[in-house]
């Protein structure tokens, strides 16, 4: 990866903040907090959910995990529906913001965008392009294009703790997961594929995103996981 950018903090207020400066109108629809994966903890986060933010740990494991599971897929020719908005992360440290535009990416149907902004331009202009062109155009978008370097600069500086210089390695990363056609999809900019994790349906995608988050924790002894969840705002 070239580009570096400052990594986000997992913090609703902050994404809430960033997402309605792209455009994003979250006055139906907004980040909330998931404070745990028991269900009463579950009951607590508002409905409908449109996608899931997982913040997990990177280790030696996972990063063994991940190789090995890209490679069974290149293996198997894994087809994805055309329509999943999808997209390779080239920035080093913008797992936030594409964790970010995978969920409102695929949830077009739900949500209402500001006309001319940067999520409505972005989210139009790539609409045909392939996983790694959108990954491109986000690090390199033309001269007239939407470019989005400072707002992400601008939201990773409006965190509650200060954040690590952009060369500084960090060993956290962001991944989406939302539902289509009655599966949930796990959407990180670093696999090959996005990755299908069974069926799941509008109704029960929130519970079906905790089985996948405790999945991710079964890997790992850390506690440095965190969830927030696109939901009503009502």
């Amino acid at each position: 990866m070239g580009k570096r950018w400052l990594p986000l903090e997992s913090n609703p207020d902050v994404l809430n903040s960033f997402a309605k400066g792209l455009g994003f109108d979250t006055s139906a629809y907004a980040f909330c907090d998931i404070f745990g994966l028991d269900e009463e903890l579950l009951a607590m986060v508002p409905q409908p959910v449109l996608a899931v933010l997982l913040l997990f740990p990177v280790t030696d494991r996972t990063e063994a995990a991940r190789k090995a599971e890209d490679k069974e897929l290149r293996d198997q020719a894994v087809s994805v529906p055309s329509d999943i908005f999808y997209m390779k992360q080239t920035i080093g440290n913008a797992c936030g913001t594409i964790g970010l535009l995978h969920a409102i990416g695929n949830s077009q149907d739900r949500i209402k965008l500001e006309p001319a902004s940067f999520l409505q331009s972005f989210l139009a202009q790539t609409a045909r392009m392939t996983s790694a062109q959108r990954g491109d155009y986000l690090e390199n978008p033309p001269e007239d294009g939407p470019d989005i370097d400072k707002a992400h600069e601008a939201a990773a500086n409006d965190g509650s703790t200060a954040p690590p210089r952009p060369e500084d390695e960090v060993n956290l990363h962001f991944v989406a997961l939302v539902q289509k056609h009655g599966k949930i999809w796990e959407l990180d900019g670093r696999k090959a594929f996005p990755i299908d994790h069974g069926p799941s349906s509008p109704d029960s995608l929130l519970s079906d995103a905790a089985k996948v988050a405790q999945r991710f924790m079964s890997q790992s002894d850390s506690l440095s996981f965190n969830l927030i969840a696109l939901a009503s705002a009502a």
